[in-house]
């Protein structure tokens, strides 16, 4: 979308709209805390929350004791609301205002996870800049927990249009970096009474990365 501003855009909304308003609103993030156990993330992990918005998935991390938790969102609005409902705990996390499609980590995570951040990237240099940057900054032995909407959800979110996956374009757009272990679809509703079909994925740095590459 030429001269689309996507950080006014998103500020925008959180500005104008409360927290059980927008589409994605989940009073509990079922399905990401599902891959969290599923994965057996250990509550030191370091977990980044990618377009984590003013999600509710720092609360129930923090609840379940993870200590190392970073929250990433273009949208300092969004920030700003999560860090008001939590209070005093909002000093446990640590929080970044930046767009994904250019953001490049100060450190390695052992969890990345991303819900409904990825399918806004729809220009190839921007998905393939960050998936490099996901398979720089998670650790050899790091997981990646990745959720858009699926080939037969929504073809656009609060106006933008998105990127569709099914578990093989996902898993192929990957492939390079990631060995996918896991792929659910799931059927979120909307605070306004709509279904959204999502596909969830979950994956492992693929082994010898480094070595394979010098091979190429």
């Amino acid at each position: 979308m030429k001269d689309f501003d996507r950080k006014k855009h998103w500020e925008n909304i959180y500005n104008t709209k409360q927290i059980n308003e927008v589409s994605w609103f989940q009073a509990k993030p079922e399905t990401s805390l599902f891959f969290f156990n599923q994965l057996n993330i250990p509550t030191h992990a370091k977990v980044i929350d990618v377009g984590g918005g003013d999600s509710y998935l720092v609360d129930y991390l923090i609840d379940l004791g993870y200590r190392d938790i970073t929250v990433l969102d273009i949208s300092e609005a969004a920030l700003n609301r999560a860090k008001k409902r939590l209070g005093s705990s909002a000093s446990k996390v640590k929080w970044i205002v930046a767009d994904v499609a250019t953001y490049k980590p100060l450190e390695k995570y052992d969890c990345w996870h991303d819900r409904a951040a990825f399918h806004f990237l729809t220009q190839e240099k921007e998905i393939t800049s960050y998936t490099e940057t996901i398979q720089q900054y998670i650790n050899p032995s790091g997981s990646l927990i990745l959720g858009t909407f699926s080939d037969q959800g929504p073809k656009k979110c609060s106006g933008i249009e998105i990127m569709q996956y099914s578990e093989t374009t996902m898993a192929d757009k990957l492939k390079m970096y990631f060995e996918k272990i896991n792929c659910i679809t799931v059927d979120h509703e909307t605070p306004s009474g709509s279904s959204q079909n999502f596909i969830f994925c979950s994956f492992r740095r693929v082994k010898n990365l480094d070595t394979n590459r010098k091979g190429v």
